[in-house]
């Protein structure tokens, strides 16, 4: 397996980058090979600095770097010799199974969409979230950025595509599918809510049990799989990070509350592409990166993509 990382991604890239590959590295098995791409000196000078064999890597030169200010499109065809280019070139390629980055979130959106594309017969690809619960497995929410706005038949997707993770990556067998609502009733939300409702029950390509309400979402959800509309779940994710953070201001900490750290998720997967996508929070630091990468290794064993593709070939 090889993962491929963007070394120049995030806000305190590439110390972050290259101290998180490091500790991911003597975490994975040795036939997954980390590839670095990025500045080639300064990821050499810090591997010195930290006294790790940079043998154990392979690097790849990448002379140029998408910044977070920068236009994702334009950059993206402006930069063809940046990280994150370079890094869609080799997986379109095939000389990589995963890529994965915590930088310009836009210009790896952009990038997925113009090199791997979305799978044929994949409406809307989608980004998600994990939900923390009292248990030991997260429920799935999606989408919680790309599309603010999704027909029904999007949302539709989303339950399959989002049951197809939870099975895969989490092991849950028949996964549990809920509409996030203003209300449980059927009749209750907007025209695209209870549109999509419509089309959903009664299917046979996943277990849907209806609509769940804000509350409903964190500690014990009755969903292992939550569907909202890009916007409302941006929402979610931002207020929930917003939360922990209150906490940690106010000192209060416990298993479960921890459960909303990013550095411990790493990243999330582009989901409906050809190929593994995985997105990383731009403060990422060292810790996160690391989870990141071993969020990728995942995200390849689990074959999500592959599975998405059989669904719709």
């Amino acid at each position: 397996m090889r993962i491929g990382v963007d070394m120049m991604g995030g806000d305190f890239a590439p110390e972050a980058t290259v101290l998180g590959a490091i500790l991911a590295n003597d975490s994975l098995p040795e036939d997954v090979q980390l590839v670095l791409i990025g500045d080639q000196e300064k990821i050499h000078e810090l591997l010195a600095r930290e006294n790790y064999d940079a043998g154990k890597f392979e690097i790849v030169h990448a002379s140029e770097c998408i910044e977070m200010g920068d236009h994702p499109a334009k950059a993206f065809s402006a930069k063809p010799d940046s990280s994150i280019a370079v890094g869609f070139k080799m997986l379109y390629k095939k000389m990589l199974d995963g890529f994965a980055s915590a930088g310009n979130t836009g210009a790896m959106l952009v990038g997925t969409m113009y090199t791997v594309k979305a799978i044929p017969g994949v409406i809307r690809p989608c980004i998600s979230t994990e939900l923390p619960q009292f248990g030991e497995i997260p429920a799935l929410l999606l989408d919680v950025g790309i599309n603010p706005d999704c027909r029904p038949d999007v949302l539709y997707q989303y339950g399959m595509i989002g049951s197809v993770y939870a099975n895969r990556v989490y092991g849950v067998e028949n996964p549990k599918v809920a509409l996030l609502n203003i209300g449980s009733e059927e009749k209750k939300g907007n025209l695209i809510v209870k549109s999509a409702y419509d089309l959903m029950k009664d299917n046979k390509e996943f277990n849907f049990i209806g609509n769940i309400e804000g509350n409903q979402l964190l500690g014990d959800c009755p969903a292992d799989v939550v569907v909202c509309d890009g916007f409302t779940g941006n929402v979610v994710l931002k207020q929930a990070e917003g939360m922990y953070h209150m906490l940690k201001k106010r000192n209060i900490s416990d298993s479960f509350i921890d459960k909303f750290n990013f550095e411990i998720y790493g990243g999330t997967p582009v989901l409906g592409v050809n190929a593994p996508v995985i997105i990383g929070h731009g403060v990422s630091n060292d810790i996160a990166i690391k989870a990141m990468i071993l969020k990728t290794k995942d995200v390849i064993e689990a074959q999500v993509t592959e599975k998405l593709i059989e669904i719709y070939k």
